[in-house]
C-alpha cells in the first residue's frame, strides 16, 4: 500500500469521485504503481516521502545518483501518475534573481492494489456509522444493516444525479448497475438481459467469517443503491453461490 503522511483516502472518496473519471480506481492504482517500476524512481520517491518537506530536483537527483535532467524526467512521470505533486518554492525574505526552484512532495493520496479487488474500507465505514447512530432497541446487526442501506441509497442517488437516466426499466437499470458495480470490484456478469450475477465478493474473506452479518449488509447496501438509483424494476436478492457474491440483481418480473 502506498500513502501519504499528509492525507488519507477513504472508500467514500473512491465511490463518489469514480463516476467522473475515465478509468476505475483499480486502473488508476495499477497505473500509479506501474510508474515505480524504474529503480531510480523508487529511490527518489522513497527519499521524497521520508524528507518531510518539499524536495528540489537537485536533491532528488543526488538521492538516486543520476543527472538533474534525468531526475526531472522521472519526477514528472511520478507527478503524472499521481504519486507526487509539484509546485514552485516560495521566495525567501530577500528577493533573488531567476526562477523559483520546482519542488516535489508526496501527493495527498493513498494507493492500494488488490487482485481481485477488496472493499474492506466500506465495511469499516458502515460499522462505524452503525455504532455512532445505533438507536434504542436496535441490535448491533440491525444498526449495521440499516447503515449499509442508507449508504447504498446515498450512492445510488449520487449515481442517478450524475447520469440523469430518466425512467429505468429492467435492462437499462441493470446496465447502469453493471457499470457501477464493475468499477467497485463486484465483477458483474450479465447472465441474461434481465439478470446480473456478481462473480466477486469485494468483502471476502470477511464474508466467509461472518456470512450472516456481512452478506446481510451487502444485500442491504445493494438494495439501497437500487432504491437511490430509482431502478424500481430491478431487485436485489440473496442467492449465495460458492466463490461468488451472495447477491443477485434481476428484473422483478423474471422468475427466480
Amino acid at each position: 500500500m502506498l500513502g501519504s503522511a499528509h492525507g488519507h483516502w477513504s472508500y467514500r472518496d473512491l465511490v463518489e469521485s469514480d463516476s467522473t473519471r475515465p478509468g476505475s480506481p483499480a486502473d488508476d492504482a495499477i497505473t500509479s504503481v506501474g510508474a515505480l517500476g524504474d529503480a531510480s524512481r523508487r529511490r527518489m520517491f522513497a527519499f521524497i516521502r521520508r524528507a518531510g518537506r518539499p524536495v528540489t530536483r537537485d536533491e532528488a537527483a543526488a538521492s538516486a545518483g543520476i543527472s538533474r535532467k534525468l531526475a526531472a524526467f522521472h519526477l514528472d512521470k511520478l507527478v503524472a501518475a499521481g504519486l507526487l505533486r509539484a509546485h514552485y518554492a516560495p521566495r525567501g525574505g530577500e528577493r533573488k534573481v531567476g526562477r523559483r526552484p520546482k519542488v516535489y512532495e508526496p501527493a495527498i493520496t493513498q494507493i492500494r492494489v488488490s487482485i481481485p479487488e477488496r472493499r474492506h474500507e466500506l465495511l469499516a465505514e458502515l460499522l462505524v456509522r452503525a455504532v455512532v447512530s445505533e438507536g434504542g432497541g436496535e441490535t448491533a446487526r440491525e444498526a449495521a444493516v440499516r447503515a449499509a442501506a442508507e449508504r447504498g441509497r446515498e450512492l445510488g442517488e449520487a449515481h442517478r444525479a450524475e447520469t440523469r437516466p430518466g425512467r429505468l426499466g429492467v435492462e437499462r437499470g441493470l446496465t447502469l448497475c453493471e457499470q457501477w458495480l464493475e468499477r467497485n470490484g463486484f465483477e458483474p456478469v450479465r447472465e441474461s438481459p434481465g439478470r446480473l450475477r456478481l462473480r466477486e465478493c469485494p468483502f471476502h474473506p470477511l464474508a466467509a467469517e461472518a456470512p450472516d452479518l456481512v452478506c446481510g449488509m451487502n444485500h442491504a447496501f445493494l438494495a439501497g443503491y437500487l432504491e437511490g438509483l430509482r431502478a424500481d424494476a430491478v431487485q436485489a436478492t440473496l442467492d449465495p453461490r460458492a466463490g461468488e457474491c451472495c447477491v443477485e440483481l434481476a428484473g422483478g418480473q423474471e422468475p427466480g
